[in-house]
């Protein structure tokens, strides 16, 4: 009898049905469990890193909007992989200077992707001063590692504009990486558009930058879309915005240049004025837009650039 209790108490044990009441001993229970000599700290390998480099980003492309096209960069020539690389790695301030038209200056545009890039990457470099219409678009930097995202625009602006030693020294004195030249509305509203002359106009402007600041980078974009006034007709939509688009495309491919093409991202000839015009985004000049058209524009250049990004990222993994 006392060897079938002895028996059933092993059996209990090892099923762990046993419960042990106060008055029997148990072994006590370790504060800490032992030590694994066989394990090693697993530390994330290089594929692991690059991962991580990834950033989450949303299409703000409104339902409304009809006929858009994929919201992506060009830049067939891989001109922005070293910018890329220098974003991926963030071990100093990193400059992007913005130069453009009433778009830009209005500071709503530039600044909404300035906001979204320092959500994305960080916002030590900077000052937290918010900026509006009355304010400066220069950033006032901390010396921390960072984005630091200046806006530079001219009420009426065209590329030529800024070719001047003026103009030049202003971007120059920013020390850009990266500048994003948005451009294209006023050369688009002149009654006799000469392609032509714009070509030279932008060849000029990047020359000058380039021989200004040699390591820079560019990033064009293209203008919006816009109306005119024709005299009985009142406003309709400006036909020759799509001659200088075309004309900015074919330049940012013959000098392998990174563009957006905002215009055909949103609608294109048949529907990027009809587009903005039925989500109410534009003034009613029909040529600047509202703090909503602006913000969307922003958002819009965020993914798009974000994007390219990640796909600089993707390459590194393959």
């Amino acid at each position: 009898m006392k060897q079938l209790n002895v028996l059933i108490f092993y059996l209990l044990s090892a099923l762990g049905l046993l419960v042990v009441r106060p008055g029997y001993a148990q072994d006590a229970i370790p504060v800490c469990p032992k030590p694994d000599t066989h394990s090693s700290p697993v530390y994330p390998s290089r594929e692991m890193k690059q991962l991580m480099q990834f950033v989450a980003v949303d299409s703000p492309m409104p339902d409304v909007f009809k006929n858009v096209t994929e919201n992506e960069l060009t830049d067939p020539a891989g001109s922005l992989y070293p910018f890329w690389e220098k974003l991926g790695e963030l071990d100093r301030p990193l400059r992007i200077v913005h130069i453009g038209d009433s778009h830009v200056r209005g500071h709503v545009f530039p600044y909404v992707m300035r906001c979204c890039l320092e959500d994305d990457f960080g916002a030590k470099a900077v000052e937290h001063i918010p900026v509006s219409y009355q304010t400066s678009g220069i950033a006032k930097e901390t010396g921390s590692n960072g984005i630091v995202y200046h806006i530079l625009g001219v009420n009426g602006a065209t590329c030529q504009t800024y070719s001047t030693p003026e103009r030049i020294r202003e971007i120059v004195d920013l020390h850009p990486d990266l500048v994003i030249l948005s451009f294209g509305t006023n050369e688009a509203h002149a009654r006799r558009y000469n392609a032509s002359e714009h070509t030279q106009a932008m060849s000029h402007l990047i020359n000058m930058l380039k021989t200004a600041c040699p390591d820079v980078h560019f990033l064009m974009t293209t203008p919006p879309g816009a109306y005119v006034r024709n005299g009985r007709r009142g406003r309709v939509i400006n036909p020759r915005i799509p001659l200088v688009v075309e004309n900015e495309l074919e330049f940012a491919r013959e000098h392998g240049i990174a563009i957006w093409d905002m215009y055909d991202i949103v609608g294109g000839r048949q529907r990027a004025c009809f587009n903005w015009n039925a989500a109410k985004m534009y003034q009613r000049d029909k040529i600047h837009f509202t703090r909503e058209g602006y913000t969307l524009q922003g958002l819009l250049l965020h993914e798009a650039f974000i994007k390219a990004y990640n796909n600089y990222v993707a390459t590194r993994l393959d």
